[in-house]
């Protein structure tokens, strides 16, 4: 029996792979900065008679982006851990990102989730640092290079404003402080807008007339433009992801109802993003709420839904 094809990789996209069951996609414009890194970090190599620095460069981004790579993963096993879905990680311009289906149940689940990114980066960081003390020559120095900008990133992922890894450990200690989601992703997310501020900002501070402000300038407004981008898209998407959570099935159904002949059955336990997901894999007008021992609990209709996401919104 053949199996079915592969679903088409996302528009803008390539396809390069599969790790752990998982597609691996890149934007083409992680092409490009890749040229762009070979070319500003060659002269940094020139001093090494032992090989060609574009080479010795090429090594380094290469390092890096594989460095992205374990960065995300450690995203995916946290997130298959909690059993959620995940579609694909897919490597940008600045960075990477996990395309996990829906939201996560719970405060530490989210700080689990968010956190291992920053502890892998961490993690590839210290190694680097520990072997680089074992080698010399030129393989000490990409070694070098890559541990380093590893911390690097690690911490500036670690900021507490979203979209960053950082605004999601926040969001996760305010909700689990107050008790509310939605306050927490919109702190984070003003947070991850004043960073993006920052960025900038940080860049006229250390200006002392001799660097290259206009380069210096375009990297920071890049990221700044990432930082404020995603931050903006977390507080459009803050109120429905809150509406969405509460919807659950038990307290939206008709308790005792009698069920209809042939209608199609979900669990009672059913709740949020996954409760819409299961809905939209069987339309149905009604449906059976059953019970773990296959008990039927009630009956819920996709009006009532309806009308508890539209009642939420008040």
């Amino acid at each position: 029996m053949s199996s079915s094809p592969r679903p088409a990789a996302p528009a803008g996209t390539w396809r390069i792979g599969r790790v752990a069951n998982v597609d691996v996609l890149i934007k083409p414009s992680l092409l490009v900065l890749a040229v762009v890194l070979v070319s500003v970090l060659a002269p940094r190599f020139e001093d090494r008679t032992d090989s060609n620095p574009y080479v010795l460069a090429t090594a380094f981004v290469v390092a890096l982006y594989i460095s992205v790579l374990v960065h995300e993963l450690a995203h995916v096993v946290v997130a298959r851990a909690f059993r959620m879905r995940v579609h694909s990680v897919t490597l940008n311009l600045l960075g990477g990102e996990t395309a996990i289906e829906g939201e996560s149940r719970t405060p530490w689940q989210e700080l689990a989730t968010a956190g291992s990114g920053p502890l892998a980066s961490l993690a590839i960081g210290m190694a680097g640092f520990l072997a680089e003390s074992h080698t010399t020559g030129t393989m000490s120095s990409i070694i070098y290079s890559t541990a380093y900008v590893n911390i690097i990133l690690a911490i500036f992922n670690m900021l507490p404003g979203l979209p960053l890894d950082g605004g999601r450990v926040f969001r996760a200690i305010i909700w689990q402080v107050t008790g509310g989601e939605e306050i927490g992703i919109r702190i984070a997310a003003w947070l991850g807008r004043v960073a993006a501020v920052g960025v900038v900002v940080l860049v006229f501070v250390r200006y002392e007339g001799g660097r290259q402000l206009s380069i210096d300038l375009l990297v920071a407004a890049l990221i700044a433009w990432f930082l404020w981008q995603g931050a903006s898209d977390a507080l459009r998407n803050a109120s429905r992801s809150s509406r969405i959570n509460m919807l659950v099935a038990r307290d939206i159904a008709l308790a005792g109802a009698p069920a209809p002949d042939g209608a199609a059955s979900l669990p009672a336990s059913l709740q949020g993003a996954e409760l819409l997901r299961a809905m939209a894999a069987r339309p149905a007008d009604v449906y059976v709420l059953t019970e773990p021992d296959g008990s039927i609990y009630g009956v819920l209709s996709s009006q009532a839904v309806d009308d508890a996401y539209r009642e939420s919104r008040r």
